[in-house]
């Protein structure tokens, strides 16, 4: 367990992972009860969510500026906080596709692929939770796995989700639309697969 000089550090993954999450959550809300005229309350939102991410990396940045001694390399710890707070704002991104696409109504598909999102950062944060044991953990490594895992399971989904779109004989814009929205939400999962990738190294080089 991390003593209470590196408390900080794994605090702020976690707390930036909670952000992600309820980015994700939020996204889920909104997809599902989808009203277009409500599109920029929406986006508004979310970017206070995601501005909120933005202050804890900027922590982050600047605990890293004055420490003398980092529980591991400063390089890992900022690598690790710069992939975390990208899950947030690809998710940002995903919501703002809907407003200059002019996206009027929302595909099943879309829908269980936020969800598929939200699970895959419920992940995210469950592995940062227990980043701070990773030299005694007996879970950390079948936790990313299980995080890759779901990012494959995305990777279907984006090819079944992208098919419904071809089959179900929409205009060129719309199917254009659709195929950006998805190439957002397929980002997001890799985004947060990305992170367990950043854990996994720092295991193997401190390990």
């Amino acid at each position: 367990m991390a003593n209470k000089t590196n408390r900080f550090y794994f605090d702020n993954f976690i707390a930036a992972a909670d952000c992600a999450c309820r980015a994700a959550d939020y996204l889920v809300t909104c997809l599902s009860n989808y009203q277009a005229e409500n599109i920029l309350s929406m986006i508004e939102s979310l970017h206070a969510i995601e501005h909120e991410a933005d202050g804890i990396k900027h922590e982050m940045s600047r605990e890293l500026a004055r420490a003398f001694v980092t529980p591991i390399d400063r390089e890992d710890l900022a690598m690790l906080s710069q992939n975390i707070d990208e899950v947030t704002d690809k998710i940002e991104e995903v919501l703002q596709c809907f407003y200059i696409d002019r996206i009027t109504t929302v595909q099943p598909d879309a829908i269980e692929f936020a969800k598929k999102i939200a699970a895959s950062c419920r992940l995210m944060k469950e592995m940062l939770e227990e980043f701070d044991n990773f030299k005694k953990s007996k879970t950390l490594h079948d936790m990313i796995v299980e995080l890759n895992h779901a990012e494959e399971e995305c990777d279907r989904l984006y090819l079944q989700a992208a098919l419904h779109v071809r089959e179900q004989n929409l205009d060129t814009l719309e199917i254009f639309s659709w195929r950006e929205i998805y190439d957002r939400m397929e980002e997001c999962s890799d985004a947060c697969e990305h992170v367990g990738d950043c854990v996994e190294t720092v295991i193997m080089k401190n390990t």
